[in-house]
């Protein structure tokens, strides 16, 4: 994944090196709202396929809830702190932190805000997503199941999904995806609600 996701930087870079900048300039919105419908829809077919686990979860009960509403807490307000230190406005650096790991979507919303904002929220949820697959197990073996899901953010329900799975257990597995979905969901409202404050 780590690769595709370099290679795909470096043929973005290309194209946008060798084509002319009017081109882009002009036909950027639309290729942007293309490719965030295709990614939505990816996300809803996933959900889709996966429904029958939701009925897993009714056992455990709404304080499932909360894994992912600390995890979105976390990453808001740990972005804004971290963006005050390096003297970003509260709302640029909330809006990375509500990337939630989703590096390809919250890059996209932000485009047409700022595009070096942009690849600020790509650069920091792609170093979100790999440290999480470092630190997965690490933290399943030293702090707990449940928080082994937090450094995921989004990526709960899919990529990282089958670490969590390794490292954990079965019944952690059922809650880190529907932890992701949630997350998931979350992304599209939290990153323009941030960035409009």
């Amino acid at each position: 994944m780590s690769i595709k996701v370099i290679l795909s930087v470096i043929g973005g870079i290309l194209v946008g090196f060798f084509l002319e900048p009017d081109f882009i300039i002009n036909h950027s919105d639309i290729i942007i709202d293309i490719g965030l419908c295709i990614l939505l829809f990816f996300v809803g077919i996933d959900i889709g396929i996966n429904i029958d686990v939701l009925t897993k979860i009714k056992k455990i009960g709404f304080k499932i809830l909360l894994i992912p509403f600390m995890i979105i807490l976390g990453s808001v307000f740990g972005a804004i702190i971290a963006g005050f230190l390096l003297g970003f406005p509260v709302n640029e650096s909330g809006a990375v932190g509500a990337g939630l790991g989703w590096y390809t979507l919250s890059s996209m919303m932000l485009a047409n805000y700022s595009p070096e904002l942009s690849t600020l929220s790509f650069l920091s949820n792609v170093v979100r997503e790999i440290l999480a697959l470092i630190l997965i197990p690490i933290v399943a073996k030293y702090i707990g199941d449940l928080e082994a899901i937090a450094p995921s953010g989004a990526t709960a329900m899919d990529t990282t999904l089958p670490i969590i799975a390794k490292a954990t257990n079965p019944k952690t597995a059922i809650i880190s995806f529907v932890t992701g979905v949630i997350l998931s969901t979350s992304v599209p409202i939290l990153v323009p609600f941030m960035i409009s404050l």
